[in-house]
């Protein structure tokens, strides 16, 4: 098992993108190039992101992974209220779990910025510890 499977933020975006498939499913066909396609194309890039953020060497590049991630959720939370608009779908409960998988990336991308700092000091706090003279 890869260690990005035992995250929650990417077991949740999976379901989402399954949920998304069953949704625009229902899109009009003359769509099918259109806003069916925008719509998964931003799913799976949640996920996805997650995914290759998590294989990366380093704390800051994961989360510059979920910073794109967190991006491509926002995307799919305004074409899902398009849908919406045009009476394609509805996509309240969607837009629930949209809004719940945002802030579990926030949770895990302040997780992630929070250890890359203690990893390493800011040049300026670095140059405001005391000298030790022993």
């Amino acid at each position: 098992m890869r260690p990005h499977h035992n995250l929650k933020a990417w077991q949740d975006a999976m379901a989402l993108v399954r949920r998304v498939y069953e949704l625009s499913s229902k899109f009009p066909r003359d769509e099918r190039f259109g806003l069916t396609a925008q719509v998964r194309r931003c799913a799976v890039s949640v996920p996805s992101n997650i995914a290759e953020g998590a294989a990366r060497a380093s704390s800051k590049e994961f989360a510059q992974f979920l910073i794109v991630a967190r991006g491509s959720l926002s995307e799919l939370d305004t074409q899902l209220r398009i849908a919406h608009d045009l009476d394609f779908a509805g996509a309240s409960k969607l837009l629930d779990e949209v809004d719940s998988l945002f802030a579990i990336l926030a949770g895990l991308l302040r997780s992630q910025t929070d250890s890359s700092r203690a990893a390493k000091p800011r040049p300026n706090e670095a140059a405001k510890r005391p000298i030790s003279l022993a």
